[in-house]
């Protein structure tokens, strides 16, 4: 018999009562709909990674800055034109089951995500797949060091290095013993429970219990939380916007993942001008749709940088005002003018034919929220306004993916899942797999590739300067914003600034209350 299904037989309650103290315990409330085991690098849930993230540790971690610092790895240093990195690893870790936590630990797990990433016969490459484009190979010369050989010098390695660290002899197991605070004591389809690491390395957590109380849709999830079964709740609900004036609770806001654009298809004729590109983007109140769609539950940003830190550029504000005289302006000076007082702006083409400037609009619908149908609205009226006519057209997710991998299409609200590593070659280098709106730029290719040979932090940093830089010049697509959800509690269980996505518990084993 399985230990899960151990476990399972040992229940004689869905749940705890409710947590009166957090310094004691505290009950949450997560929605989950497909995890059926606990396979720490095989994530299939958001909310599944912020249980993963109490019990398994990496050899970096991110922090409030977003910059890389040691965990597991006490120290790093780079050799052989910085193609090879060699990590020195802390030597007084051990798993949860006490055994010793060593180099070839990480290293066989590494192995086990890379030899994944590579199987042509999966489907799922695991979440953890992006390893393969940062590590040619990884070994152990002693119990505590661990050396990656990389194909390029790159800054960036040090983000691919947080993922989960698991005993070698368990890689592929479920329920392998962690080295963080918190282990997994029960799992069921209702109902998991993290309890205290006795041998966690760093200070004894003062919130000594984790427990989850899962339902499979969002709606349960709030429920749980509104009849006091909980004392949080995790949700990307736009509803849930209407807690952050409670004063009887916390709204914690968390960035996800999710960036939200307007693809422009460059390859089109009449968004292969900047200056149309430009106008679209002046003419499109951004912080409206935030503010009167979204509620609020959004990041604002400009560029794909994440706004806060220390590769966002903010010295380009200027360049993404709204300001519909200046778009009507660049318009005209395209030679696009209303010659029959319809509304809609013309010209002739290089035929001698007179063409209308009109544009497709594709958005697909979101199972949990309808937001970007009635964003899609707005961003129609908003062009109306400076001549652009535009019709909507809603499609499946799968419909819309086809019509990017066409490039038949002329605009496309849509999202990117961003990786962890702060890279954004894969939407803006000519030719890449998620440059879907076909933008060809010289000079941002070059910025990109060469922001893959940075090896400090400084470079890098100078280098997305200037990769915005460009980006706002060129407006290959408009960023709108990163989604945000919200961790709703009755009780305060963190003092660190940046609550993100995958980590929505972040600090809870180092709060003191």
């Amino acid at each position: 018999m399985s230990l899960i299904l151990c476990l399972t037989l040992l229940m004689t309650d869905l749940g705890p009562a409710l947590a009166s103290n957090v310094g004691d315990a505290i009950v949450i409330a997560i929605q989950l709909k497909k995890t059926t085991t606990i396979s720490p690098l095989l994530p299939n849930e958001r909310d599944i990674l912020s249980i993963y993230n109490l019990v398994y540790e990496s050899m970096i971690t991110i922090d409030d800055n977003y910059l890389p610092q040691p965990c597991l790895a006490r120290s790093w240093e780079q050799s052989g034109n910085a193609k090879t990195w060699t990590f020195q690893i802390r030597d007084d870790v051990t798993f949860s089951d006490g055994t010793p936590m060593t180099a070839y630990d990480i290293v066989a797990t590494a192995n086990a995500i890379l030899e994944r990433a590579k199987d042509e016969t999966t489907v799922n490459h695991g979440f953890y797949a992006n390893l393969t484009y940062f590590v040619s190979s990884i070994s152990a010369p002693g119990p505590y060091t661990v050396t990656v050989k990389t194909s390029r010098p790159y800054y960036g390695l040090l983000y691919a290095m947080t993922f989960p660290v698991l005993p070698a002899d368990r890689v592929n197991t479920d329920n392998p013993p962690g080295t963080g605070p918190y282990v997994i004591d029960t799992f069921t389809p209702d109902y998991i429970n993290l309890s205290e690491n006795p041998l966690w390395w760093k200070m004894k957590p003062a919130v000594r219990t984790i427990s989850f109380r899962v339902s499979t849709a969002p709606k349960a999830v709030i429920e749980d939380y509104d009849y006091a079964r909980t004392d949080a709740a995790f949700t990307r609900s736009i509803s849930a916007s209407q807690y952050k004036t409670s004063t009887n609770a916390f709204a914690i806001d968390y960035r996800t993942n999710q960036l939200d654009v307007l693809l422009m298809n460059h390859s089109a004729e009449r968004l292969a001008s900047v200056n149309v590109r430009k106008a679209i983007r002046y003419a499109i109140d951004i912080d409206r749709i935030a503010k009167n769609i979204y509620m609020g539950m959004v990041q604002r940003t400009d560029t794909p940088a994440i706004p806060g830190t220390w590769l966002y550029n903010d010295d380009l504000s200027n360049y993404f005002v709204n300001n519909i005289d200046e778009a009507k302006r660049l318009l005209e000076a395209e030679g696009w003018g209303d010659s029959n007082e319809d509304g809609v702006l013309d010209r002739l083409n290089a035929e001698g034919k007179l063409v209308n400037l009109n544009m497709n609009l594709y958005v697909y619908e979101e199972p949990e929220n309808d937001v970007r149908i009635e964003t899609a609205n707005y961003i129609k009226e908003a062009l109306a306004v400076i001549g652009i006519n535009v019709s909507i057209t809603t499609m499946t997710f799968t419909g819309i993916q086809e019509k990017l991998k066409a490039g038949s299409f002329n605009l496309a609200l849509v999202s990117y899942s961003m990786d962890v590593c702060p890279d954004y070659g894969f939407m803006l280098i000519s030719g890449n797999t998620g440059n879907y709106g076909r933008y060809r730029s010289t000079r941002m290719t070059t910025l990109c590739n060469e922001l893959r040979t940075c090896t400090t932090m400084s470079d890098y940093q100078q280098k997305m300067m200037q990769i915005q830089e460009v980006f706002a010049e060129d407006c290959p697509f408009i960023c709108m914003f990163y989604r945000k959800g919200v961790v709703l509690s009755r009780l305060m269980y963190t003092t660190v600034r940046d609550v993100r996505e995958y980590e929505l518990l972040r600090g809870i084993e180092s709060f003191r209350p």
